[in-house]
């Protein structure tokens, strides 16, 4: 009985309309992906041009996982009685209410099935107290309103006030004063809603230059995540990145461009929250974007069952950690709260703080030193967690309706560390996302001496664009190219300016990443260069990119026919 009441309460709660008579939920794991309806040979039927051009950018093939779960193998569960409610193609399952146990047997039976198990995912108890997980050991305070001091002189100084500490810990005010503020840098922030983001007054520059690019609530589909019924857990995160309250609060990524995605019911903790989370992150990928961040994870949920044990803290068991890993494959740098449990029996990170590829971020006090609630490492196969830290003890929030509060939680240190690094990418746009995580490291204070309290310690933005520029590919770094006529026609000049004397590859390449044209080890000399890629005539209009590469790294720009 209480399985049934939590199942229905569930389905009225996600606007599923589904009755108790639609069964038990399974999930169904799929072969494979034939290109029957999807093709790798054709990523714009499924991906964004920005999603394609981030691969290119960071030279990575297209693969299985980018295929959307096959149209037919749907259908084929779907005519055998399974009721679909949740897809993902990263992972290539679905989870479906079934009725009957003879439906079972026939569709486990079927070709394209490599497993069905009864899902845990849905069950559990709903927990009446709000802001489970990290929301739980959070704590605010009134804020200091002294207005502070601008940084440096030029117009992308800012007036922080009380959170001048939190960026000048990690220098990123000092990225500001070279001009790097975010912009052009695309991170979807995935959360547990976004109470009253779209009237409060912090988020008046973002509003104003259209940087929040969209919302999605995954939780509630075709809910309003600006509903003030949810929680303000992801308005408070998005503030450190993006608020603008001069003389109270400016965020790490002021201009850098968002989307707002809500994975988590703050109002409990069960599995599917995970399952939601790779969903956004599916969905944050064919969008394009550069960076997650996430102030979320997982360890116990409300019903045991579903509990995680230090063993699955190895990087590759959760699903939560698969997806974050599989982004980052796709090229985007996932930012996590390391997690608010350092002082509890748990004490370790949650997932997907785990990940080998996620940016883990604990929280340090204003001078520095370790917050006591920050949860610790190592993973069970030994890693160093966190990797970094930053401020998340009496780290400077908003809050409803036009104020500031401090607030306490590796919730906070995750997003200051996020926009800082937005920063960073827009400095140095052509390196991966590995390289400029590895930098982020490398610029930390404890990088020769980590623990698993702070990790690597506080990173040095303004030491990590030094090290940026100083690795091998600072010969793409000094090159810059010019691409046009844009749009063109028949033919394409490309002026390259270069540091030093080297050799490049040239190539033409359309949206779906076929090379079309290239031109190999063209000599190119110290100063302006200008080369031409002619016979263009016959090309069909439509997106193409040039690409630069001396072997170290690539330079790409997109080009319209």
């Amino acid at each position: 009985m209480q399985r049934t009441i939590f199942l229905i309460t569930f389905l009225l709660f996600n606007g599923i309309a589904f009755a108790q008579s639609e069964g038990t939920p399974y999930i169904i794991q799929f072969i494979d992906k034939p290109q029957s309806v999807h093709s790798l040979s054709t990523p714009k039927d499924y991906l964004s041009e920005r999603a394609i051009e981030r691969r290119l950018i960071q030279q990575i093939p297209l693969d299985e996982t980018d295929l959307p779960v096959n149209k037919v193998y749907l259908k084929g569960i779907s005519e055998l009685g399974a009721k679909v409610f949740y897809t993902s193609k990263w992972l290539n399952v679905v989870i479906a209410y079934i009725d009957k146990a003879e439906q079972v047997s026939k569709i486990e039976k079927l070709p394209y099935i490599k497993n069905i198990d009864r899902s845990v995912a849905f069950d559990g108890k709903k927990n009446s107290l709000p802001f489970k997980a990290f929301f739980e050991h959070e704590s605010f305070q009134k804020a200091d309103n002294s207005t502070g001091s601008s940084t440096g002189s030029n117009k992308y100084a800012f007036n922080y006030g009380a959170s001048a500490n939190q960026a000048q810990m990690i220098r990123v005010d000092q990225l500001h004063s070279l001009g790097y503020t975010g912009k052009g840098v695309v991170i979807a922030v995935i959360d547990a809603g976004f109470n009253s983001a779209d009237i409060m007054s912090a988020f008046d520059t973002l509003r104003a230059n259209n940087l929040i690019l969209g919302t999605r609530d995954f939780v509630q589909p075709g809910n309003n995540v600006y509903n003030t019924s949810i929680s303000t857990h992801g308005t408070m995160v998005l503030s450190t990145m993006g608020g603008n309250l001069p003389g109270k609060l400016v965020g790490t990524a002021p201009h850098a461009s968002y989307w707002l995605l809500r994975s988590e019911d703050a109002s409990a903790e069960y599995l599917m929250e995970e399952y939601y989370w790779v969903q956004a992150a599916e969905y944050a990928d064919s969008l394009g974007v550069d960076l997650i961040n996430t102030s979320l994870g997982y360890s116990t949920f409300d019903n045991p069952i579903e509990n995680h044990t230090y063993n699955d803290l190895d990087g590759n068991t959760a699903v939560i950690t698969i997806g974050a890993d599989l982004a980052a494959k796709k090229g985007i740098l996932v930012v996590n709260s390391a997690g608010n449990q350092g002082a509890s029996q748990w004490k370790y990170i949650s997932v997907p703080a785990d990940g080998d590829s996620v940016l883990t971020v604990g929280a340090v006090d204003a001078d520095g030193i370790y917050a006591y609630f920050s949860s610790i490492g190592p993973t069970s196969d030994g890693r160093i967690k966190p990797d970094v830290s930053a401020q998340g003890l009496n780290a400077i929030v908003a809050m409803i309706p036009s104020g500031i509060v401090q607030g306490s939680g590796t919730s906070f240190s995750s997003p200051i560390m996020c926009g800082a690094v937005a920063c960073l990418w827009q400095a140095n746009p052509t390196y991966s996302n590995i390289e400029v995580l590895n930098a982020i490291r490398q610029s930390a204070n404890r990088y020769s001496n980590p623990d698993n309290f702070t990790g690597r310690g506080i990173p040095d933005l303004l030491l990590a664009n030094s090290l940026l520029l100083g690795s091998p590919n600072q010969v793409a770094c000094e090159q810059d190219i010019n691409c046009y006529p844009n749009p063109f026609t028949s033919y394409i000049i490309i002026d390259i300016k270069s540091g030093k004397s080297i050799e490049s590859d040239i190539r033409l390449i359309n949206s779906q990443g076929k090379v079309l044209k290239q031109l190999l080890r063209k000599n190119i000399q110290q100063g302006s260069n200008s080369t031409k890629i002619d016979q263009l005539g016959n090309l069909p209009k439509g997106i193409y990119f040039i690409q630069c590469s001396d072997g170290y790294s690539t330079i790409t720009r997109k080009i319209i026919k």
